[in-house]
């Protein structure tokens, strides 16, 4: 491999959704940092979702999807 060289990431978000999205229909989340700081959600459907983490809803998503994932 050539030095310098970074991975490539699976998916990285681009463009942010500003709609809302149903909580229950999420499954897990990633945060993301560049190419800009956005949270992906990922639903029961396996739709990967970019969006604002500085939306009130956004953090209490993550918070529920912590909580789900503490409890099993």
């Amino acid at each position: 491999g050539s030095i310098g060289s970074q991975p490539m990431r699976k998916l990285s978000c681009v463009s942010l959704s500003t709609q809302q999205l149903n909580i229950r229909n999420l499954v897990n989340y990633e945060k993301q940092r560049v190419p800009v700081n956005a949270v992906m959600f990922i639903t029961t459907k396996g739709i990967k979702i970019c969006v604002s983490p500085d939306q009130k809803w956004v953090q209490t998503a993550m918070k529920i999807i912590d909580q789900k994932r503490t409890t099993k």
